[in-house]
């Protein structure tokens, strides 16, 4: 398999054996890595790549990666799929594709603190390609992306392309800030306006505030459920 091409200030990084790319990433980044570094690893039926970012802001603000990724992903698959393929995103990293659960993109970092500056972020990309259940239908909400059409779309070439998707959305966040990401997420979210549960908390999904927080309404009140709380925990 010809190993992926990645854009300038990005470096790839094959993961080893059975590695975790996520976990691999997060070894990495403790040891001191560049940012920009990709560990990826494609198989027949699952594309894992993992991102390491190196913030010079406070967490709170950094976490707008997470939906920034999960942007980068739909605009690639976007590009390369059928145009009848849709693709909608979850707030916790959820990746739907025409209505099934395909993928989600996860994050970790250096602190939970949301006002300390991280020494690293890393975010993953977690992606079915094919099914691997042995029982068709016993998980009717999920799905894998080459049973949705796009048995054409090479892993290789979507996990390039996420990369400079994902390069192009980080340059105009940092010359625009959050509004043209929070914009063009909204348009991609999954769940807005249903009944929800999140955090110990039901109510109606209302959206996000303008750092992607979760606005949830129950009766007269409104609970924000910030980003950091999608933290996973170190490996």
């Amino acid at each position: 398999m010809t190993a992926p091409t990645f854009p300038p200030l990005m470096q790839g990084v094959a993961a080893q054996g059975g590695d975790d790319p996520f976990e691999r990433a997060q070894a990495l980044a403790a040891l001191g890595c560049d940012g920009g570094t990709v560990v990826h690893s494609v198989q027949a039926d699952r594309l894992r790549a993992a991102l390491v970012l190196a913030p010079e802001v406070a967490l709170a603000e950094a976490m707008a990666m997470l939906p920034l990724c999960a942007v980068g992903f739909q605009n690639a698959l976007g590009a390369l799929a059928p145009p009848e393929v849709a693709v909608h995103l979850g707030w916790a990293g959820d990746i739907h594709v025409n209505g099934g659960r395909c993928g989600r993109i996860c994050v970790a970092a250096s602190t939970r603190d949301p006002q300390a500056q991280p020494d690293w972020l890393v975010i993953g990309l977690d992606l079915a390609l094919l099914p691997t259940s042995d029982m068709p239908g016993a998980h009717p909400d999920e799905t894998a992306l080459y049973e949705e059409g796009c048995a054409d779309v090479a892993a290789t070439t979507l996990l390039e392309s996420w990369a400079r998707h994902v390069m192009t959305w980080i340059h105009r966040w940092e010359d625009e800030g959050n509004a043209p990401l929070h914009a063009e997420w909204l348009g991609l979210a999954r769940g807005v306006g249903e009944e929800i549960t999140r955090a110990g908390c039901t109510g109606t999904f209302l959206g996000v505030d303008e750092r992607f927080g979760m606005l949830i309404r129950s009766g007269a009140e409104t609970r924000l459920i910030p980003l950091t709380d999608l933290l996973e925990d170190r490996s």
